[in-house]
């Protein structure tokens, strides 16, 4: 749960990459968990599941109503419209097409570049507003084997960041080594079963952009790999959560 002593809290602002899903979710739960001030960055880029726009805003008004502790360190929003990464991309993220994987071992919903892109922008960003730690929900545990969501990508996207501003830019990834069990732990642990349910009922992770059908982890096809993740992983975390009879 949040510090009750404000005194606890990093004074740093912490810019979280926030998509409007669960991942991202739990990254700004654990941000306004940590920090003083804390602000958020979203990205149109064409995306075929553009309802996680709408869902990001949603999210954040549930926080600031569920979470009031939490509401006062909860900084501005921006939009960033980065829709030239979908004109530039061939995949099931940006076009309507089949979800399957290619030859080179990756899904087609990979979209090169899109977290370089996107961490750029917020350091950017970051760099006028003042923050100098940026927050994303960047894993390697539980992924599609992504490679611009590794640790070694993102330690090395730090260093040149940082060494670009010529100041010093922090990149916290707190769910990089969390499979997705650990991570409705990890919200469990920030917020009990109201962030859970906050999860479950507003984010949205799935790729197709699903809405319709509602499951006991949220929203979504349930077949797509983005659904599937965050079912295994809804399912396993109750398993370990509920005690043997």
């Amino acid at each position: 749960m949040s510090p009750l002593n404000p005194s606890d809290l990093d004074p740093r602002t912490a810019l979280v990459v926030f998509s409007g899903g669960q991942d991202s979710t739990v990254c700004l739960a654990w941000a306004l968990s940590r920090y003083r001030h804390v602000e958020t960055i979203g990205f149109d880029y064409g995306q075929r599941h553009r309802v996680e726009l709408y869902c990001r805003n949603r999210v954040r008004s549930e926080l600031t109503t569920h979470f009031p502790g939490w509401a006062s360190r909860l900084g501005m929003d921006h939009l960033l419209d980065l829709r030239l990464l979908g004109q530039l991309s061939d995949t099931a993220l940006t076009e309507t097409r089949a979800i399957e994987m290619q030859a080179n071992g990756l899904p087609n919903t990979f979209v090169p570049g899109r977290n370089l892109l996107f961490l750029n922008f917020a350091a950017a960003l970051a760099y006028r507003r003042g923050a100098s730690v940026l927050v994303g929900g960047m894993c390697e545990t539980d992924f599609s084997g992504y490679p611009d969501c590794r640790d070694n990508t993102l330690k090395a996207l730090q260093v040149a960041i940082s060494l670009g501003l010529d100041t010093p830019m922090v990149i916290e990834t707190p769910l990089m080594w969390l499979t997705k069990a650990q991570t409705w732990a990890l919200a469990d642990q920030l917020g009990g079963e109201a962030l859970n349910a906050l999860i479950a009922e507003h984010t949205h992770t799935c790729y197709l952009g699903e809405r319709q059908h509602r499951h006991p982890w949220g929203y979504g096809c349930g077949r797509c790999p983005a659904c599937e993740l965050r079912a295994q992983g809804h399912t396993e975390w109750l398993n370990r959560a509920t005690p043997a009879d």
